[in-house]
């Protein structure tokens, strides 16, 4: 019996939701399921309606007003959800963490290698003549500090980028 309900209305609930769906704001396919789910949980509760296809055209019309009123409410998003032009929490959170691994090893170093360090990831991204003034020593010797500093920083940090490297 369901199998020629299904079969009998199939054609005409094609044709009906292909008139209504795109004034609805909806896609053809989209109002079909939704009829046929509306039409089994019917035959499941109530059985065959007595008028299969007066029931069908109302049962179309019905969800196409549906489909016409939460079109109304919905909004599109202003930007996609997943803008991936900017970082996620899960980036931001590993950028975090590797901002702190590398401040605790700037820390670390021999003399005056954290201050200067220090200074150059400064945010206020000060010059090299602000920085030699506030260490104390000549802006020509800045160069060849911070090489040394910067050599100190990547054999303190070699270690842990290899243990890293090899947990993978």
């Amino acid at each position: 019996m369901t199998h020629d309900l299904v079969a009998a209305l199939g054609p005409l609930l094609t044709a009906e939701a292909s008139a209504e769906a795109y004034a609805a704001g909806g896609e053809p396919g989209d109002l079909e399921q939704a009829v046929w789910l509306r039409l089994l949980e019917r035959l499941e509760t109530d059985g065959p309606p007595p008028d299969p296809q007066g029931w069908l055209r109302r049962a179309v019309r019905a969800e196409a007003r549906r489909t016409r009123r939460a079109a109304r409410r919905e909004r599109p998003y202003g930007a996609e959800p997943a803008d991936h032009h900017r970082p996620g929490p899960e980036q931001l959170a590993l950028t975090a963490a590797r901002y702190r691994a590398l401040r605790d090893a700037v820390r670390r170093l021999p003399g005056r290698c954290p201050r200067l360090l220090g200074a150059l990831l400064s945010p206020k991204d000060p010059t090299y003549r602000e920085i030699a003034g506030e260490l104390g020593i000549s802006q020509g010797s800045l160069g060849p500090e911070r090489s040394r500093c910067l050599g100190c920083l990547r054999r303190l940090l070699a270690p842990e980028v290899a243990s890293r490297a090899g947990r993978g």
